[in-house]
């Protein structure tokens, strides 16, 4: 019988300023944890670093589609981190598109990725990914604990959505930059793919103990219903 397939988007500040042996590894020992019963892509975040050499090389000139480049390249970088993290339990290379994401999954070893494709967030890759293999659920582990009416680091009164219609969701970020570097919870290409096929989609909070209980199915964070 085939595993439980799900892919889960790791937010950039997991490998961001604050990260260290000790905050990887409990993220590691989480996911080869839910490993042993359900077949994992991870899709590591940019984050901070990434947004780093996109705002630098912004003001060097370079054109927004090297600067996806770039922040691609960071998230890959990122990815390896993570590899590292989990020793023995990952496929040891970064997939740099589907295919080679749909061939490592046949090790039956967890499988970590960053960016693909420049002009995609890692959310709308995550989604893509999450549509080739077939996966059960879609989890996006941010920086929050789930969708809220307005942003919760600005506004004490932000609401919190348990669940969230497609369409909604849109419409609140129809008006989000495109910039490199500028993706937030999610982006308008990322809801286009959860939209067509359908995707069991779940934002919770990028906390280990929260990721595993969203991945066994727990009402965490906040389902996207389509």
């Amino acid at each position: 019988m085939m595993k439980k397939r799900i892919v889960i988007k790791l937010s950039g500040s997991v490998f961001g300023e604050t990260a260290n042996k000790k905050s990887l590894m409990k993220y590691a020992k989480m996911l080869k944890s839910i490993g042993r019963k359900m077949q994992i892509v991870v899709v590591a975040g940019g984050g901070y670093i990434a947004r780093y050499y996109i705002n630098l090389a912004r003001e060097l000139g370079v054109d927004e589609a090297s600067l996806d480049e770039l922040g691609i390249e960071v998230s890959r970088l990122n990815a390896q981190l993570f590899v590292y993290a989990l020793g023995d339990a990952a496929y040891p290379h970064i997939p740099t598109n589907l295919h080679e994401i749909v061939v490592a999954l046949e090790t039956g070893k967890i499988v970590v990725a960053g960016g693909l494709h420049p002009g995609q967030s890692t959310n709308a890759t995550s989604a893509q990914i999450d549509e080739k293999i077939n996966a059960n659920t879609f989890i996006n582990a941010t920086d929050v604990v789930g969708i809220y009416n307005a942003d919760p680091n600005k506004y004490k009164n932000a609401k919190l959505f348990r669940s969230i219609g497609i369409r909604e969701l849109q419409n609140m970020i129809v008006h989000e930059s495109t910039m490199a570097g500028a993706y937030d919870l999610m982006d308008i290409v990322a809801l286009k793919v959860i939209e067509r096929s359908k995707l069991t989609t779940r934002v919770v909070k990028s906390d280990p103990s929260v990721i595993k209980r969203a991945a066994y199915g727990h009402n965490v964070g906040t389902i996207i219903i389509t």
